[in-house]
């Protein structure tokens, strides 16, 4: 009976994670949509920093994710996030100025700020897997990111409707509309509880803490962090530059955006079955499978470039992702105990989120000075690199039983 409780209340707590990932959440999506957009128009001749704005808020959530995890630790996960939540509005509401006074750096930094509080959502899979049985943590992931279907479509239809709403001051609205989002999700983050979950979990944090250079130099640890980071960065290097591509090629901004919806949505309806596939199948290949997926979007991007070769590379990209990041944050999920979680969280956290950064603003820099085929080319050699780790260590998983430690 003690395990149907304990699933029971990780459902609960997915189910709000999931509901407010899909509110506050939309802010990321805003902002990779049209930042470089914004960025492009705000700049003079030399567009090569128009994507700076979409890296500072990749590096907004890489510096805040060692921050974030401390702030959650320390103030619990219900008030925690919902310090996210306002960070988030405050994100929003400089970046809606900064456009009103055409400050391009200022936006930037809006975005940056809008970063740190998306640290925080992207801390509601690990609040997920933390609350959840053994059993049940990859399907609480996955529970949580499913919450990205609901953004895909809100985040895009949101910056359709609202990006005129203050002209001609382009965006301001989409901007200003963040303020609403992260009022709506604190409301949903208010009915949050944690709660033990029975006698499995008190025997694992009954473990003691190794330190942190123990558990990054596992090798299920490095290949999950590999795997995460390569994932993830090739999506925002892709991405960030697709609609600038596309609108390049002569699609209107529009076009773009919707573009951007598919390639969300691709990201995160999976989610709803993507827990059982690991499940049934193994992380590792699910992993591999995503990689896989992501070689897919390299080979489409490159084929041409009519508006179907755009989207369906992008669809491709959402699913190799998806795919590939659940299944590498389940494995890092495996790799510590509940002592350790907060310093191992943040610290993935600002690695994974440090690399997003730097690959979001060199996008724009490969994609001003060698263009859209140049951004796909630069997918091969990376996910082959994870395929060969992650079989590796699938080999030697073979010889040696792993060591679960969550």
């Amino acid at each position: 009976m003690s395990e149907l409780v304990a699933e029971r209340e990780a459902r609960r707590t997915a189910l709000i994670l999931a509901s407010s990932q899909a509110i506050v959440g939309s802010a990321a999506p805003i902002a990779i949509s049209i930042g470089a957009l914004a960025g492009f128009y705000m700049l003079g001749s030399d567009k090569s920093l128009a994507t700076a704005p979409v890296t500072g808020f990749n590096l907004g959530v890489a510096l805040g994710a060692l921050p974030a995890a401390a702030i959650i630790r320390s103030l619990g996960q219900r008030n925690g996030f919902l310090t996210g939540t306002l960070i988030t509005g405050i994100g929003g509401l400089i970046a809606t100025l900064a456009l009103f006074q055409g400050a391009f750096w200022t936006f930037a930094i809006g975005l940056m700020v809008l970063g740190c509080g998306g640290a925080f959502v992207q801390q509601f899979r690990f609040a997920a897997a933390d609350n959840a049985p053994p059993e049940f943590k990859a399907r609480a992931i996955s529970f949580v990111l499913a919450g990205g279907v609901i953004t895909a479509i809100l985040g895009p239809q949101i910056v359709i409707f609202t990006r005129e709403l203050f002209a001609p001051v382009m965006f301001a609205g989409s901007f200003a509309s963040i303020l609403g989002l992260a009022a709506v999700g604190a409301v949903i983050l208010s009915f949050l509880r944690v709660r033990g979950t029975g006698p499995v979990r008190a025997e694992v944090e009954s473990l003691p803490a190794r330190s942190l250079g123990e558990i990054v130099t596992q090798p299920r640890f490095a290949v999950a962090l590999g795997c995460a980071v390569g994932s993830y960065a090739l999506m925002s290097f892709v991405m960030t530059g697709a609609p600038l591509a596309m609108v390049g090629c002569g699609f209107s901004p529009d076009v773009a955006t919707l573009g951007i919806s598919w390639h969300v949505m691709a990201m995160f309806a999976p989610s709803f079955f993507t827990g059982r596939l690991i499940h049934r199948f193994g992380v590792e290949t699910i992993v591999a499978l995503g990689l896989v997926l992501l070689l897919g979007c390299g080979v489409v991007a490159l084929s041409g470039i009519a508006l179907w070769q755009f989207w369906t590379a992008l669809i491709l990209l959402g699913l190799g992702w998806n795919f590939a990041f659940i299944g590498a944050t389940a494995m890092v999920s495996e790799t510590y105990r509940t002592s350790e979680k907060g310093k191992v969280q943040g610290l993935h956290d600002f690695i994974l989120f440090g690399s997003v950064a730097f690959a979001s603003l060199m996008s724009g820099a490969v994609y001003n000075a060698w263009g859209w085929d140049m951004l796909n080319l630069i997918v091969f050699p990376i996910s082959l690199a994870c395929l060969a780790a992650l079989g590796v260590l699938t080999i030697a998983k073979r010889r040696v039983p792993v060591d679960r430690h969550s």
